[in-house]
């Protein structure tokens, strides 16, 4: 078994990829793993996870792969990793966002190096989508466009990690909102006047916006939500219950709700405009871009991802009590 961390000196406030460096080697050997068994390297640009991680796994054999920054870096050596069956990535929560986590567990389960180590791997769910593979959630609108204001904050000792989501959103309001989609949901077509979407393999974005309570990611399914267009007091009204999940009861949208949202569940979601005017922001594990169109498939349980210790106990645990 080979062991490679990749650490992202541009995530979060600060670069803290020193002491994340001397954390990993105390990790290593307390493991009791060989000094030429593991590996750490510094990203130096934008897609060099993808590359450091496809080439660790291109070499053959299995490998471990920690991904530290946020759920951009995670995603990118998830890309790089998956053409190679015996390769894995895990996440170390660095980063301003690091909603893939919040699905599984918490922060400080996934900061413990040691428990990283002695993790599992686990197959989930990958979307295919035009901003690249995305493990937790592909959204376009108001939403995206929060996730691209926030990196402007990030940096910021005052606004950081979800303050720097709910700033942004409080700026993104009082801009113009909404445009006119066609969705094509499985072979269901249908057009709305919308606000905001987002196509979830895992709950959480936007610094933990719980958009999808529902949502697993093994289960072979996509989770989108449709916000439609709404007044701004009417989205006032409403945001502490999207941001908490208590836009959902039993599984199902809450019946109070279902005027201003859509839920369906699908493989494979073809988002477009439709009211010619030019493109809309769309963000991918908090990767942003501009676009016209937006397609997202399913590729059911080709990611391979490493859980904490922790978290994996918790999932057993819980797995037993079922069977009870």
């Amino acid at each position: 078994m080979r062991y490679l961390f990749l650490l992202n000196p541009a995530a979060g406030r600060e670069d803290c990829t020193e002491r994340l460096r001397l954390q990993a080697e105390g990790a290593l050997r307390r493991a009791g793993i060989p000094r030429e068994a593991w590996a750490i390297r510094r990203t130096e640009y934008r897609g060099h996870a993808r590359a450091l991680a496809e080439a660790a796994a291109r070499e053959g054999g299995p490998v471990r792969i920690y991904a530290a920054g946020g759920d951009g870096t995670f995603s990118e050596a998830l890309a790089g990793a998956r053409p190679y069956p015996e390769a894995a990535v895990g996440c170390i929560p660095t980063g301003s966002g690091n909603d893939f986590l919040r699905t599984f567990g918490s922060k400080p389960e996934f900061l413990d190096l040691d428990g990283q180590l002695a993790g599992s791997v686990v197959p989930l769910d990958l979307m295919e989508t035009d901003l690249g593979p995305s493990v937790s959630v592909c959204a376009a609108g108001l939403d995206a466009q929060v996730a691209a204001g926030a990196a402007r904050f990030r940096h910021n000792p005052l606004f950081h990690g979800e303050a720097a989501y709910l700033l942004s959103a409080a700026r993104e309001i009082c801009g113009p909102i909404g445009r006119q989609m066609r969705f094509t949901v499985d072979g269901e077509t249908f057009e709305a006047p919308v606000m905001m979407c987002a196509a979830c393999n895992t709950r959480d974005y936007g610094g933990g916006f719980r958009a999808a309570p529902a949502a697993q990611p093994d289960d072979g399914l996509i989770d989108l939500i449709v916000v439609r267009r709404i007044s701004r007091a009417t989205l006032l009204r409403l945001l502490n219950r999207y941001k908490q999940g208590r836009h959902f009861a039993g599984g199902a949208l809450a019946p109070d709700l279902s005027r201003y949202l859509i839920y369906r569940q699908a493989r494979h979601i073809t988002i477009e405009l439709a009211d010619g005017r030019g493109p809309i922001t769309a963000t991918a594990d908090g990767e942003c871009a501009e676009v016209s169109r937006l397609e997202i498939r399913l590729a059911p349980l080709a990611a391979r991802v490493i859980l904490p210790a922790a978290v994996c106990r918790r999932q057993h645990a819980a797995a037993r009590q079922a069977t009870v």
